[in-house]
């Protein structure tokens, strides 16, 4: 089956492009709008603590109504709500007097938005395609995916000469409003049916059994809990650190993050010719101990470039490892339960999120930024042994 001539992965492929090239657009540029505007690392990392709460106290919730709604129906007016939202935040950005928490709430609901859709499409993928095209439906999503993340920065950060800030953040409303748009040409597909009508209570139950009772499932999901820990420390302050101790210009940040999601683009296009030779438990856990290695080798690079490529390995190895953990996850999952299992999977990865930004963000107010990555790389040394100990490269 050609994927690129079905005409509803064609809609999904195109929404799944509008909604990257608009992440793309709003995490290059509200880093520096914060920066310019606080100098202060601890509001940035709480600006990405925002981003990622509603995973930690929304996600087994959103997971039970994705389950129990029309999943095109979600799509389609969680888009427009989030569009809205923006466009209020936006404006108070750009035309208001404003004080942080005004943004912090709402980049709270905006975020809330964006994991509803996200759990929806996910959870759509096999109402409309058979579960042996999950590993190819992903791999082709981190390829679009990586291909708007390797041209995005280092196109924005040049575009940054001539353009103000307040045109990137309405530029990024454009993209919504577009996404809003073609959400709405979306094939319609069936409410998924349920066994039975149970309350609240009893379904995010449900969604919890069915995870603890996938074993391989599980210990991928704890092993991104620790990796997301680790990352955590390093993401909420890398803007900071490049900017602020490392003084790049804009423009060498704009490169550095182009190099980076070059990786991406190598780890999508590499995992099919890897899944030859290796089991996907192999991929996975080769991945972390690569991953270990690199952030390393991070404690010592102080060029943009060199930071780049590091970063473009890691992000190669993350590629991978979404990869091969959404494709497992939308194959072993009942449908009916995909949301829920979906978002108590997603609330225990990002659980550790919040607490890793704030951490890092305390941390390069006060100390030098550089130990995190080695501290980093032992957390993420812990999860190599936990794969292997429980054999986990044996998983096809």
């Amino acid at each position: 089956m050609n994927l690129y001539e079905n005409r509803t992965f064609q809609k999904l492929y195109m929404l799944n492009l509008l909604n990257n090239i608009s992440m793309t657009v709003f995490s290059f540029i509200l880093p520096i709008v914060l920066y310019e505007y606080t100098k202060s690392a601890l509001a940035m990392s709480t600006m990405r603590i925002m981003d990622f709460l509603p995973n930690v106290l929304l996600g087994m919730l959103i997971g039970v109504f994705v389950d129990r709604l029309n999943r095109r129906t979600v799509i389609v007016y969680g888009t427009l709500f989030r569009t809205l939202v923006a466009i209020i935040f936006v404006c108070i950005l750009t035309m208001t007097e404003f004080t942080l928490w005004h943004l912090y709430i709402l980049g709270f609901v905006m975020s809330s938005a964006g994991y509803m859709i996200g759990s929806a499409s996910n959870a759509i993928m096999p109402q409309f395609f058979d579960k042996s095209l999950m590993t190819d439906i992903q791999a082709k999503f981190a390829l679009v995916s990586t291909i708007v993340a390797i041209i995005g920065p280092g196109l924005l950060g040049m575009l940054l000469l001539w353009i103000s800030n307040d045109l990137f953040l309405w530029g990024y409303v454009i993209i919504l409003i577009l996404s809003t748009l073609l959400s709405v040409f979306i094939e319609k597909v069936p409410t998924p049916s349920r066994p039975q009508q149970n309350s609240i209570i009893t379904e995010l139950k449900e969604g919890i059994v069915a995870l603890f009772g996938n074993h391989s499932l599980l210990l991928q999901t704890w092993t991104i809990f620790f990796s997301n820990f680790a990352s955590s420390l390093i993401i909420g302050v890398l803007t900071f650190y490049a900017l602020d101790q490392l003084h790049f210009t804009k423009e060498q940040l704009g490169l550095m993050f182009t190099i980076s999601a070059a990786g991406g683009l190598v780890g999508a296009k590499i995992i099919g010719p890897l899944r030859v030779h290796y089991t996907r438990g192999k991929i996975y856990t080769y991945s972390m101990i690569v991953e270990v290695v690199v952030l390393i080798l991070f404690y010592f690079a102080s060029s943009w470039v060199m930071l780049g490529l590091l970063l473009a390995v890691r992000t190669a190895i993350s590629t991978m490892t979404n990869i091969v953990y959404l494709a497992l996850r939308q194959e072993t999952t009942p449908n009916h339960l995909l949301g829920r299992v979906a978002g108590t999977s997603s609330m225990i990865m990002k659980l550790a999120l919040p607490v890793g930004l704030f951490i890092g963000g305390i941390w390069a107010e006060y100390l030098a930024v550089a130990p995190i990555f080695p501290i980093s790389a032992i957390i993420v040394l812990f999860n190599v042994v936990l794969l292997l100990k429980f054999k986990f490269q044996l998983v096809k």
